[in-house]
């Protein structure tokens, strides 16, 4: 079994230990993204598109215990103010890190993503290493 496979299964083992149905097909577009760092699955995530369209998004994200996911910023595009994200926690422990003071520090391993239209192409990320690629 490959890497990729591997985080495969333990992304679908926690999403249903959080109470989540998930099917085959489903768990067959589990994406890993490794950002083109090293060290995965040290940096990394681990997602679920249930929906994207140019109106809205909705993700299931799944971090490993210890795992980031590099910092980066969602920029303006064709004449939307960019990226709008909500986050609900949904089972263990995440850390949340904004530039927000007004903003609430999160918990929760599996993580759902409401949110604007999701661009990941256009995404920002402060460390230049980074590659989004799945």
């Amino acid at each position: 079994m490959t890497t990729h496979e591997k985080a495969r299964e333990k992304t679908a083992s926690m999403l249903q230990e959080a109470g989540m149905v998930i099917t085959e097909a489903e768990k067959e577009k589990i994406e890993i993204a490794e950002f083109g760092l090293p060290g995965y699955p040290l940096s990394g995530l681990q997602l679920l598109t249930n929906f994207n369209s140019p109106r809205y998004c909705a993700k299931e994200l799944v971090l490993f215990p210890g795992q980031t996911c590099p910092e980066h910023l969602h920029p303006p595009f064709n004449g939307t103010p960019g990226k709008q994200e909500t986050f609900r926690c949904r089972w263990g422990e995440v850390y949340l890190f904004v530039d927000d003071p007004a903003l609430a520090l999160n918990h929760g391993e599996v993580a759902s993503e409401f949110s604007s239209e999701s661009r990941d192409d256009l995404d920002i990320f402060t460390d230049p290493r980074v590659r989004r690629v799945a």
